[in-house]
């Protein structure tokens, strides 16, 4: 077992654990230790197809990786509606926690999760990959940039991909019993999010639903959005949906500039990322084209997003594990004020489109 490496055990086979444990064998810091199925033929069959190390152990049962002493770090890409009973085990067997978004069903949930963490000295993140992304910084120091940027004004952001009828019909996202947040829990998290990140994770005050979401036959949302609203005049709205093309895209608005991002939860490529910046964008004289355009900033990376995401939540734990400090409280900080705007548009749903006010 190599030294100063935080071992990170993967509990569940989900899709997303292909990528994460690609991403956890490529971050520098981490290496991945074994993954846990609920039967060990199912594990076996996920670590021979995903090339997983030799040395890696595998699990017939979650409680089995939970309950071994050689495990730092779990990742844990189980549906929504598991993640209180085995984030709280975890928890209690000392397991730092990387938890697959939406992080909870709600708040109240994902405030037991914290806890558990808390009182046990863990780290907590959730896996919200493109905020790890170098481009993800360059972005936010234009929006903080009050010469370039200057205030918010409003922000729009969407994530859609079109589902193929065996999604639509057979996929976790679409089933109440395990992802009972649907398109809001799975696409509206990252919308969300990047709301937050424009309006530099400031809550906005009051949130309404779009009219009408498109829910399938069992209740679960297949196509919502909303506008946020602050007290000082900043708006957002977003549009979700497992209905229309794939598109991911940001525009936010600010009094001296405008940021554009079209491929923002997965970049087109993986190792380089652009946005669009336009500071004081004008016209030109006879109002025929544009005499001042925004510009393409490229940033580039060495690592996936999905690896620098892995590489942080290993440095935190490292930190803790060899140097005795404390868990970080900035990702579980975002990770619930995320999670309090899914519930306020859910909420606004719920109550025929009124608007939910938000209390922290």
């Amino acid at each position: 077992m190599a030294e100063g490496l935080i071992q990170i055990g993967v509990v569940g086979c989900a899709d997303i654990a292909r990528k994460v444990s690609r991403a956890i064998s490529l971050a520098p810091n981490a290496a991945l230790c074994g993954v846990a199925s609920r039967s060990l033929e199912k594990a076996s069959a996920f670590a021979a197809a995903n090339n997983l190390p030799l040395s890696a152990k595998v699990y017939g049962s979650y409680e089995a990786l939970l309950e071994d002493p050689d495990v730092d770090a779990v990742y844990m890409p189980l549906p929504t509606t598991l993640h209180l009973h085995w984030a709280l085990l975890a928890a209690q067997n000392k397991k730092h926690l990387l938890l697959e978004k939406p992080v909870a069903l709600h708040v109240a949930q994902f405030d037991r999760i914290l806890e558990a963490c808390q009182s046990n000295g863990l780290q907590f993140m959730d896996n919200t990959m493109w905020v790890h992304n170098p481009r993800t910084a360059a972005m936010a120091q234009f929006l903080n940039d009050a010469h370039r940027f200057g205030n918010l004004k409003s922000v729009r952001t969407c994530f859609t991909f079109a589902a193929d009828p065996a999604y639509l019909k057979n996929d976790i996202r679409v089933k109440a019993d395990l992802d009972a947040l649907g398109s809001l829990g799975d696409q509206g998290w990252y919308c969300i999010r990047a709301i937050l990140l424009a309006a530099n994770y400031e809550l906005p005050k009051t949130v309404l639903a779009s009219y009408e979401p498109v829910l399938n036959k069992d209740g679960v949302i297949l196509d919502c959005g909303a506008s946020l609203y602050w007290q000082d005049g900043r708006v957002a709205t977003f549009h979700c949906s497992f209905l229309a093309n794939l598109t991911m895209d940001i525009t936010a608005i600010g009094t001296r500039g405008t940021l554009h991002v079209h491929d923002f939860v997965i970049p087109y490529h993986e190792k380089e990322a652009s946005f669009l910046a336009g500071t004081q964008t004008s016209f030109d004289d006879l109002v025929t084209g544009w005499a001042k355009q925004p510009e393409k900033h490229t940033v580039h990376t060495d690592l996936p997003q999905e690896a620098l995401l892995v590489r942080e939540f290993a440095r935190l734990v490292g930190e803790i594990k060899f140097k005795n400090s404390k868990p970080d409280n900035k990702w579980p900080t975002i990770s619930r004020k995320t999670q309090l705007v899914l519930d306020a548009v859910k909420a606004s749903i719920q109550r025929g489109f009124q608007p939910v006010q938000i209390h922290h």
